[in-house]
């Protein structure tokens, strides 16, 4: 497995791991970042997840816009921790390619998901990606 996709599953798994406990995810990832008994946390990782919390509200009110017939509340967790981590590269992170994004959230669902989520996913990520240039003029 690759460095950053280690740190997306990483960052997957702090998100997640917060969600799951209602703990504040900065919280999680300081403990995890001072712990030996977790696998290390990446810079990247921890970008990620200090970038999906910054911009979660934004975020969400994307996924809520594209996400057709699904609520965010509804989502499976995973696959929206994993929609939160794509929006926020395909957006915020310029060193990463579109398509390496949405391949990576799509992926990563493929092998922790329902059989259902990476089609799902890739929909929602490629109907952001599409209007993405739009998006980061404006944020």
């Amino acid at each position: 497995m690759r460095a950053r996709t280690k740190a997306r599953k990483r960052a997957l798994d702090i998100l997640f791991e917060s969600e799951a406990r209602g703990d504040a995810p900065l919280e999680v990832l300081t403990q995890r970042r001072e712990t030996t008994d977790a696998p290390p946390v990446s810079d990247y990782a921890g970008m990620l997840v200090e970038g999906v919390v910054a911009h979660r509200d934004r975020i969400d009110q994307l996924l809520a816009e594209h996400a057709e017939g699904w609520t965010v509340a509804r989502m499976p967790a995973v696959d929206r921790t994993l929609l939160r981590i794509g929006i926020f590269e395909l957006l915020w992170v310029d060193e990463i390619d579109d398509p390496v994004a949405i391949t990576e959230a799509v992926e990563l669902a493929r092998t922790l998901s329902t059989d259902d989520s990476p089609r799902f996913i890739n929909g929602v990520l490629g109907r952001i990606a599409d209007i993405a240039e739009h998006l980061r003029a404006t944020r």
